[in-house]
């Protein structure tokens, strides 16, 4: 069974609580709960981890190196100007893919750059809930290759 380590970054332990016109009202629990659901039919193993901190965050990815064959990761705010987190992920050379509940492209101007964008085999924007599990879904049949 290969394994997917899901990094959700900074607030997003506010889901549920924080503008829910944006982000919906489904908490982190629930999201964690309908992967866990998806990648049982896909034949996945998950890990969540969460932090508001960018370090715990670079930490987490460096031990990521040998345990996990995929990453999906919605690095929120540190998304727009992490360039430790870009480099992290470039290091350990896991395929991560890039997750954005909404859709950063009709935000303020700030969030419309990703610098995790180059290093990501992919990005996922918009979709709530919907991209986690597209992330999911594409990893199986990526694992399958």
């Amino acid at each position: 069974m290969k394994k997917v380590l899901v990094i959700q970054g900074p607030n997003l332990n506010m889901l549920g609580k924080r503008e829910p016109a944006i982000y919906g009202s489904d908490t982190l629990e629930d999201f964690n709960q309908r992967m866990e659901q998806a990648a049982y039919v896909h034949r996945l193993s998950l890990t969540f981890f969460q932090s508001n901190h960018e370090g715990e965050i670079i930490d987490r990815l460096h031990q990521a190196m040998g345990k996990y064959d995929g990453i999906i990761i919605n690095p929120g705010a540190f998304t727009h100007y992490s360039y430790a987190i870009a480099d992290a992920i470039a290091a350990i050379s896991i395929p991560t893919i890039e997750v954005h509940i909404s859709n950063i492209y009709k935000r303020e101007a700030f969030r419309q750059h990703s610098v995790i964008a180059a290093v990501a085999i992919g990005q996922i924007s918009g979709l709530g809930i919907y991209g986690y599990l597209a992330a999911i879904s594409y990893f199986d049949a990526y694992f399958q290759k």
